[in-house]
């Protein structure tokens, strides 16, 4: 996979709605009933944090809902990229990016949201051919007046912003013509997740979904 194909890739899946959903899963019996909530709710698209034990085999089991896209976020390695691709990721998330992880995202075939936050480094995936990225951390690195500030002299890259990314000011990012979506972990609260609160979570999907981009 190319680079230009895996950022044509990454697009549609942060199109497929406002908020993609990060998502922190201690324990893989509650994900199946997390992605159901999710994907009720309108937010298809999620990102499984590989920062539990439990992650791999919460998108293993994630990726069996239907209407659900599933991928895995936080991966630093080759090896993560295959672990990941393995359990059914069907796009990666990384809060940076190095030659050696995207060579192999590009040589499994995961679209890759690789993460950038100055100039240098959005041009630097540009050169390589990405042009979907992910903005992070976003509030801390000047947040939406910093990445909107990019789409004047780099407008042929777009952005996810991650990091710090709230209902309060959502719509200050989703306002930027250079966003296409937004990723947030306030959709699923650990202690809603942890009570198997399914339905207020559906509820949470639901708000988050009809946020204009």
């Amino acid at each position: 996979m190319t680079p230009a194909e895996a950022s044509v890739e990454t697009r549609k899946v942060c199109g497929l709605a406002p908020v993609i959903p990060v998502l922190t899963v201690p324990d893989a019996a509650k994900a199946e009933g997390l992605a159901r909530a999710l994907v009720a709710g309108g937010l298809p698209a999620l990102e499984v944090t590989l920062r539990t034990p439990a992650a791999l085999d919460a998108i293993r089991e994630m990726a069996k809902v239907e209407g659900g896209v599933v991928g895995a976020g936080t991966l630093m390695t080759p090896e993560d990229v295959v672990a990941a691709k393995e359990a059914g990721a069907r796009f990666g998330v990384s809060p940076g990016s190095t030659p050696r992880l995207l060579d192999a995202a590009e040589e499994v075939g995961l679209p890759m949201l690789p993460g950038a936050v100055t100039a240098t480094e959005i041009m630097g995936l540009l050169d390589r051919g990405y042009t979907m990225l992910k903005f992070f951390p976003a509030e801390a690195s000047g947040g939406a007046s910093a990445l909107g500030s990019f789409a004047g002299p780099i407008p042929q890259v777009t952005f996810c912003p991650t990091g710090g990314v709230s209902l309060k000011n959502v719509g200050d990012y989703l306002a930027l013509k250079n966003t296409v979506c937004v990723g947030g972990s306030w959709v699923a609260p650990a202690d809603k997740v942890a009570a198997e609160d399914w339905e207020g979570i559906e509820g949470l999907a639901k708000d988050a979904a009809a946020l204009s981009v």
